[in-house]
């Protein structure tokens, strides 16, 4: 399984016993929906290796305390401090309406009601505190807060989204 084909669930953050449990801290508004998971990807030198779930469970409502099989120690457990967790892309609950994986807007054209034709989505840089969806026009980057004030729709079939921006915002870009 390469990285590209799979989603981060989240970061093994800290030990949870001398067993082998881990905590991890889930990149998701739903904890829930990974508890059912009998396997995961965990990244280790670059590659990902499988691992198999002997239990999982809810601590403390945001992190997900974890045992793996045959990581039965506190030496074990060290070993995976820091780590990524992956799941593959097809596990992922399929969206509906405005909602979207930033993975999957990539390539959709991004239209404005006001400008018109914006360009082609290439990323989402979410490493700031507002998400935003990095549109290339003709060579020259054009960025857009995504929010549900600004997105008005997400065609899957047509490969689009519909935007309203703030007055000013895409022409901010092209001056």
């Amino acid at each position: 399984m390469q990285k590209k084909d799979c989603f981060f669930v989240g970061r093994i953050v800290k030990k949870y016993s001398f067993k082998g449990e881990l905590l991890v801290k889930l990149d998701t508004d739903e904890p829930e929906q990974f508890l059912e998971m009998e396997s995961v990807f965990v990244e280790k030198h670059k590659s990902l290796i499988p691992f198999f779930v002997e239990s999982l469970s809810l601590h403390k409502s945001d992190l997900l305390r974890v045992k793996f099989e045959e990581v039965d120690t506190e030496a074990d457990a060290n070993t995976l401090l820091g780590a990524e967790l992956f799941l593959p892309l097809d596990l992922l609950p399929k969206l509906e309406g405005n909602k979207f994986y930033y993975h999957e807007i990539i390539g959709f054209q991004a239209v404005d009601l006001n400008f018109g034709t914006i360009g082609i989505i290439t990323g989402v840089n979410d490493s700031t505190a507002q998400h935003l969806m990095e549109i290339d026009r003709d060579g020259k980057q054009i960025l857009i807060p995504i929010n549900d004030d600004i997105i008005k729709t997400v065609d899957r079939d047509k490969k689009t989204i519909t935007l309203e921006a703030p007055d000013g915002l895409i022409e901010l870009y092209l001056e």
